[in-house]
């Protein structure tokens, strides 16, 4: 019985601390790998589009301009010598209808949308949005490189 008493008596006292130092080896060891192994990633090289390489001039270019007070026309300039050079007053309703007339069943033929700088940016997704939506292919925006 006084074995059990012992037993008893001598109780194991509870940690309140966290032994740092496993977790601080750990850490020690993970930044030694990192530190070998960094020199040893070679960067990636990424194959950025240029602009200019394009291999020859296409035969039809229609232009969709949007001016300051939202007035939209479209021109239509032929690079060959049987086009001629149209240019029409159009709303954002009819800008896709007359679109695919003057591209007169060729879907390929490009569509550069150059809209003013000082129009809302919602007026030229719209536009963007209904040529698309009415099957244009090929939609770009006219950019003007700053100097």
């Amino acid at each position: 019985m006084a074995a059990l008493a012992s037993r008893s008596g001598s109780r194991r006292r509870t940690m309140n601390e966290i032994n740092m130092v496993p977790f601080i080896d750990v850490m020690l060891v993970l930044l030694i790998i990192f530190m070998v192994t960094a020199p040893l990633i070679s960067p990636s090289v990424i194959d950025l589009p240029s602009v200019g390489k394009a291999g020859s001039v296409p035969d039809q270019v229609i232009t969709v301009e949007i001016s300051k007070d939202s007035k939209i026309s479209l021109k239509s300039r032929a690079t060959t010598a049987k086009g001629t050079d149209t240019q029409l007053s159009v709303t954002q309703e009819t800008v896709a209808q007359q679109t695919l007339q003057l591209q007169g069943g060729n879907a390929a033929t490009p569509v550069i949308i150059s809209a003013d700088r000082s129009i809302q940016y919602e007026t030229v997704v719209k536009v963007m949005d209904s040529l698309q939506r009415a099957g244009v292919q090929r939609v770009g925006l006219s950019v003007q490189l700053a100097p």
